[in-house]
Protein backbone atom coordinates (compact mmCIF):
# COMPACT_ATOMS: atom_id res chain seq x y z
CA UNK A 1 0.00 0.00 0.00
CA UNK A 2 1.29 3.45 -0.92
CA UNK A 3 -0.87 6.30 0.36
CA UNK A 4 -1.17 9.19 2.82
CA UNK A 5 1.43 11.92 3.33
CA UNK A 6 2.94 11.16 -0.07
CA UNK A 7 6.32 12.85 0.01
CA UNK A 8 9.13 12.06 -2.40
CA UNK A 9 10.19 8.92 -0.56
CA UNK A 10 6.68 7.48 -0.87
CA UNK A 11 6.55 8.18 -4.60
CA UNK A 12 9.99 6.68 -5.20
CA UNK A 13 8.91 3.53 -3.36
CA UNK A 14 5.72 3.21 -5.40
CA UNK A 15 7.64 3.76 -8.64
CA UNK A 16 10.07 1.01 -7.69
CA UNK A 17 7.25 -1.30 -6.66
CA UNK A 18 5.19 -0.79 -9.81
CA UNK A 19 8.21 -1.23 -12.04
CA UNK A 20 9.16 -4.44 -10.24
CA UNK A 21 5.59 -5.75 -10.57
CA UNK A 22 4.73 -4.64 -14.11
CA UNK A 23 7.85 -3.35 -15.83
CA UNK A 24 8.23 -4.68 -19.37
CA UNK A 25 4.80 -6.31 -19.37
CA UNK A 26 1.89 -5.68 -21.69
CA UNK A 27 -0.77 -4.10 -19.51
CA UNK A 28 -4.51 -4.55 -19.33
CA UNK A 29 -5.78 -1.09 -18.37
CA UNK A 30 -9.23 -0.23 -17.05
CA UNK A 31 -10.89 2.62 -15.18
CA UNK A 32 -13.83 1.50 -13.00
CA UNK A 33 -14.38 5.07 -11.79
CA UNK A 34 -15.49 7.77 -14.27
CA UNK A 35 -12.59 9.97 -13.13
CA UNK A 36 -10.14 7.49 -14.58
CA UNK A 37 -12.08 7.17 -17.82
CA UNK A 38 -12.05 10.95 -18.17
CA UNK A 39 -8.26 10.87 -17.74
CA UNK A 40 -7.92 8.43 -20.62
CA UNK A 41 -6.57 5.50 -18.62
CA UNK A 42 -8.19 2.96 -20.94
CA UNK A 43 -5.98 4.18 -23.81
CA UNK A 44 -3.13 2.32 -22.09
CA UNK A 45 -4.77 -1.06 -22.64
CA UNK A 46 -2.41 -3.37 -24.54
CA UNK A 47 0.61 -1.10 -24.11
CA UNK A 48 3.86 -2.07 -22.43
CA UNK A 49 5.05 -0.34 -19.27
CA UNK A 50 8.58 0.79 -20.07
CA UNK A 51 9.47 2.40 -16.75
CA UNK A 52 8.08 4.08 -13.65
CA UNK A 53 9.61 7.40 -12.67
CA UNK A 54 9.39 9.42 -9.47
CA UNK A 55 9.84 13.16 -9.90
CA UNK A 56 9.48 14.81 -6.50
CA UNK A 57 5.91 14.09 -5.40
CA UNK A 58 4.84 13.16 -8.95
CA UNK A 59 4.67 9.68 -10.46
CA UNK A 60 5.20 9.18 -14.19
CA UNK A 61 4.43 5.80 -15.79
CA UNK A 62 5.94 5.60 -19.27
CA UNK A 63 4.10 3.67 -21.99
CA UNK A 64 5.95 4.57 -25.18
CA UNK A 65 4.50 7.80 -26.53
CA UNK A 66 2.02 8.06 -23.63
CA UNK A 67 2.77 8.86 -19.97
CA UNK A 68 0.35 8.44 -17.06
CA UNK A 69 0.94 11.24 -14.55
CA UNK A 70 -0.40 11.12 -11.00
CA UNK A 71 -0.05 13.24 -7.91
CA UNK A 72 -1.53 11.74 -4.76
CA UNK A 73 -1.83 14.83 -2.58
CA UNK A 74 -3.18 13.98 0.88
CA UNK A 75 -5.96 11.64 -0.24
CA UNK A 76 -4.73 9.49 -3.12
CA UNK A 77 -3.14 6.06 -3.02
CA UNK A 78 -1.47 3.41 -5.17
CA UNK A 79 -1.78 -0.25 -4.20
CA UNK A 80 -0.03 -3.27 -5.72
CA UNK A 81 -1.84 -6.59 -5.38
CA UNK A 82 -1.48 -10.15 -6.65
CA UNK A 83 -3.82 -10.34 -9.60
CA UNK A 84 -7.24 -11.50 -8.46
CA UNK A 85 -6.64 -10.60 -4.80
CA UNK A 86 -9.30 -8.72 -2.88
CA UNK A 87 -8.73 -4.97 -2.78
CA UNK A 88 -8.88 -2.90 0.36
CA UNK A 89 -11.19 -0.37 -1.29
CA UNK A 90 -14.33 -0.85 -3.41
CA UNK A 91 -13.66 -1.55 -7.07
CA UNK A 92 -15.94 1.25 -8.39
CA UNK A 93 -13.77 3.81 -6.62
CA UNK A 94 -10.58 2.83 -8.50
CA UNK A 95 -9.44 5.48 -10.95
CA UNK A 96 -6.87 3.25 -12.68
CA UNK A 97 -6.25 -0.49 -12.78
CA UNK A 98 -3.05 -1.63 -14.51
CA UNK A 99 -2.93 -5.42 -14.65
CA UNK A 100 0.00 -7.60 -15.63
CA UNK A 101 0.33 -11.36 -15.77
CA UNK A 102 0.59 -11.87 -12.00
CA UNK A 103 0.18 -8.48 -10.33
CA UNK A 104 -1.79 -5.30 -10.73
CA UNK A 105 -1.39 -1.69 -9.64
CA UNK A 106 -4.53 0.16 -8.55
CA UNK A 107 -4.87 3.91 -8.01
CA UNK A 108 -7.50 5.73 -5.97
CA UNK A 109 -8.09 9.45 -5.55
CA UNK A 110 -5.75 12.41 -5.40
CA UNK A 111 -5.72 15.78 -7.14
CA UNK A 112 -4.07 14.66 -10.40
CA UNK A 113 -4.45 11.77 -12.79
CA UNK A 114 -3.94 12.48 -16.48
CA UNK A 115 -2.49 11.08 -19.66
CA UNK A 116 0.22 13.06 -21.45
CA UNK A 117 2.01 12.69 -24.72
CA UNK A 118 5.62 11.80 -23.93
CA UNK A 119 6.80 14.70 -26.10
CA UNK A 120 4.85 17.11 -23.88
CA UNK A 121 6.26 16.04 -20.51
CA UNK A 122 9.38 18.18 -20.71
CA UNK A 123 7.43 21.40 -21.28
CA UNK A 124 4.34 20.58 -19.21
CA UNK A 125 3.48 23.48 -16.90
CA UNK A 126 3.03 21.33 -13.77
CA UNK A 127 6.25 19.39 -14.22
CA UNK A 128 8.55 21.99 -15.76
CA UNK A 129 8.28 24.29 -12.75
CA UNK A 130 9.53 21.67 -10.29
CA UNK A 131 12.85 22.33 -8.60
CA UNK A 132 15.61 19.71 -8.33
CA UNK A 133 14.42 16.35 -6.98
CA UNK A 134 15.91 15.89 -3.52
CA UNK A 135 16.24 12.14 -4.20
CA UNK A 136 17.81 12.39 -7.65
CA UNK A 137 21.26 10.87 -8.05
CA UNK A 138 22.68 14.19 -9.22
CA UNK A 139 21.06 16.30 -6.49
CA UNK A 140 23.17 19.37 -5.70
CA UNK A 141 22.18 21.22 -2.50
CA UNK A 142 24.17 24.29 -3.58
CA UNK A 143 21.79 24.82 -6.52
CA UNK A 144 18.78 24.73 -4.19
CA UNK A 145 20.44 27.01 -1.64
CA UNK A 146 21.05 29.62 -4.36
CA UNK A 147 17.41 29.44 -5.44
CA UNK A 148 16.18 29.79 -1.86
CA UNK A 149 18.17 32.99 -1.36
CA UNK A 150 16.05 34.82 -3.93
CA UNK A 151 13.59 35.37 -1.04
CA UNK A 152 15.94 35.90 1.92
CA UNK A 153 13.19 36.83 4.40
CA UNK A 154 11.32 33.57 3.92
CA UNK A 155 11.43 31.09 6.81
CA UNK A 156 13.46 27.95 6.18
CA UNK A 157 10.61 25.54 6.94
CA UNK A 158 8.32 27.32 4.50
CA UNK A 159 10.99 27.37 1.77
CA UNK A 160 11.60 23.63 2.11
CA UNK A 161 7.96 22.95 1.14
CA UNK A 162 8.16 25.05 -2.04
CA UNK A 163 8.26 22.44 -4.80
CA UNK A 164 9.58 25.00 -7.29
CA UNK A 165 12.72 25.28 -5.16
CA UNK A 166 13.23 21.62 -4.22
CA UNK A 167 10.90 18.79 -5.22
CA UNK A 168 9.88 15.98 -2.90
CA UNK A 169 10.12 17.38 0.64
CA UNK A 170 6.85 17.50 2.56
CA UNK A 171 5.83 18.37 6.08
CA UNK A 172 7.35 15.27 7.67
CA UNK A 173 10.88 15.64 6.36
CA UNK A 174 10.79 19.44 6.58
CA UNK A 175 10.59 19.08 10.36
CA UNK A 176 12.79 16.01 10.65
CA UNK A 177 15.60 17.42 8.48
CA UNK A 178 15.76 20.70 10.37
CA UNK A 179 15.98 18.78 13.63
CA UNK A 180 18.66 16.41 12.31
CA UNK A 181 20.76 19.40 11.21
CA UNK A 182 19.97 21.28 14.47
CA UNK A 183 18.75 24.32 12.52
CA UNK A 184 15.74 26.41 13.59
CA UNK A 185 13.06 26.11 10.84
CA UNK A 186 11.87 29.64 11.64
CA UNK A 187 15.14 31.35 10.73
CA UNK A 188 15.02 33.42 7.54
CA UNK A 189 16.85 31.76 4.67
CA UNK A 190 19.01 34.86 4.23
CA UNK A 191 20.39 34.47 7.77
CA UNK A 192 21.59 30.92 7.17
CA UNK A 193 25.06 30.00 5.95
CA UNK A 194 25.63 27.79 2.92
CA UNK A 195 26.79 25.09 5.32
CA UNK A 196 23.57 25.25 7.33
CA UNK A 197 21.32 25.14 4.26
CA UNK A 198 23.35 22.30 2.81
CA UNK A 199 23.18 20.35 6.07
CA UNK A 200 19.37 20.59 6.17
CA UNK A 201 18.95 19.58 2.52
CA UNK A 202 21.33 16.65 2.84
CA UNK A 203 19.61 15.54 6.05
CA UNK A 204 16.28 15.52 4.22
CA UNK A 205 17.78 13.48 1.40
CA UNK A 206 19.45 10.97 3.73
CA UNK A 207 16.38 10.45 5.90
CA UNK A 208 14.11 10.06 2.87
CA UNK A 209 16.45 7.53 1.27
CA UNK A 210 16.48 5.61 4.54
CA UNK A 211 12.68 5.62 4.42
CA UNK A 212 12.76 4.18 0.90
CA UNK A 213 15.17 1.45 1.97
CA UNK A 214 13.11 0.56 5.06
CA UNK A 215 9.81 0.37 3.21
CA UNK A 216 8.47 3.56 4.74
CA UNK A 217 8.97 2.74 8.39
CA UNK A 218 9.57 5.92 10.37
CA UNK A 219 10.82 6.64 13.86
CA UNK A 220 10.20 10.36 14.07
CA UNK A 221 12.27 12.59 16.31
CA UNK A 222 9.93 15.60 16.35
CA UNK A 223 7.15 15.19 13.75
CA UNK A 224 3.76 15.00 15.50
CA UNK A 225 5.50 14.75 18.87
CA UNK A 226 4.38 18.13 20.16
CA UNK A 227 3.11 16.50 23.36
CA UNK A 228 6.40 14.65 23.87
CA UNK A 229 9.99 15.52 24.65
CA UNK A 230 13.05 16.02 22.51
CA UNK A 231 15.06 12.78 22.14
CA UNK A 232 18.29 14.78 22.46
CA UNK A 233 17.79 17.26 25.33
CA UNK A 234 14.53 15.96 26.85
CA UNK A 235 13.03 19.42 26.58
CA UNK A 236 9.51 20.04 25.18
CA UNK A 237 8.86 19.88 21.44
CA UNK A 238 7.03 22.88 19.99
CA UNK A 239 4.66 23.08 17.03
CA UNK A 240 3.06 25.92 15.12
CA UNK A 241 1.64 26.62 11.65
CA UNK A 242 4.12 28.15 9.22
CA UNK A 243 3.88 29.90 5.86
CA UNK A 244 0.87 30.89 3.78
CA UNK A 245 -0.41 27.29 3.84
CA UNK A 246 -0.09 27.19 7.65
CA UNK A 247 1.49 23.73 7.60
CA UNK A 248 2.48 22.66 11.11
CA UNK A 249 6.19 22.76 11.87
CA UNK A 250 7.64 20.73 14.75
CA UNK A 251 10.95 21.62 16.37
CA UNK A 252 12.97 21.69 19.59
CA UNK A 253 13.64 25.29 20.68
CA UNK A 254 16.60 24.18 22.80
CA UNK A 255 18.45 22.11 20.19
CA UNK A 256 17.65 24.05 17.03
CA UNK A 257 19.27 27.46 16.64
Amino acid sequence: MIDDLAEGDTILRVAQRIEAALGGEEIEASAPNPRGRAAGVERLDGRRLERAEARGKHLLLHFGDLVLHSHLGMSGGWYVYPRGARWRRPRPSAWAVLSGERQEAVQFGGPTLRLLMATRVRRDSQLARLGPDVLAEDFDPAVVATAMRTDPARGLGDALLDQTLVAGIGNIFKSEACFAARVDPWRPVGDLSDEELGAVLLAAREEMLESVASGGRHDFAVYRRNSGVCPACRGPISSRGQGDANRTTYWCPRCQR
